[in-house]
């Protein structure tokens, strides 16, 4: 009986680790995409977040953060000078000199993208005065605005640069696969 039981668990191993590399099917909006397999899923850190995940370390250096925030402002004039504002630019240079903007379009929405590399003037709660800034030297945060009519999901990938790089590929693969 124990050999049965030992052979069914061999058996069932595959199965289980196939499961796991399916990646979280994830909704943004009215729309869906299937994160990669490597993002680890966590609990939110707080009620304005709707998905957040960790992804892989890299040289001993905290891996980077997908945070998903649902039901939030679809115009990026209004967002983006704030999300700017949050980085300092190396002396002789403007924000502008550190920030790209990318746009492009997916089935039902529009999506712009700012990724600015730089000093991130952290703070766990933007909005609240009390929250303490941290300076991140050498962050990278990819912000990402899906606007479906007047709504939109907001999407940041966060991360120190070495930590970002090798993920950004797939990070756009997959708001670029939202059907």
């Amino acid at each position: 009986m124990r050999a049965v039981a030992t052979a069914a668990l061999f058996l069932a191993l595959p199965f289980a680790a196939a499961a796991q590399d399916k990646g979280t099917e994830t909704k943004i909006g009215g729309l869906k995409a299937t994160t990669p397999a490597d993002w680890k899923k966590e609990k939110p850190a707080n009620l304005l977040r709707s998905y957040q995940f960790r992804l892989p370390e890299v040289k001993d250096l905290p891996g980077a953060e997908v945070a998903v925030f649902p039901e939030s402002h679809p115009n990026p004039d209004k967002s983006f000078p704030k999300w700017k504002n949050q980085f300092v630019p190396p002396e002789g240079k403007t924000i502008d000199d550190i920030a790209k903007v990318s746009k492009w379009d997916v089935k039902g929405a529009t999506v712009t993208v700012l990724d600015v590399t730089g000093t991130w003037k952290f703070k766990e709660r933007p909005q609240d005065p009390a929250s303490k800034e941290m300076l991140l030297d050498n962050y990278r945060v990819v912000w990402v605005i899906v606007a479906e009519n007047d709504e939109a999901t907001h999407i940041r990938l966060s991360g120190p640069v070495t930590s970002v790089e090798p993920q950004f590929k797939a990070f756009e693969a997959w708001v670029k696969a939202l059907k």
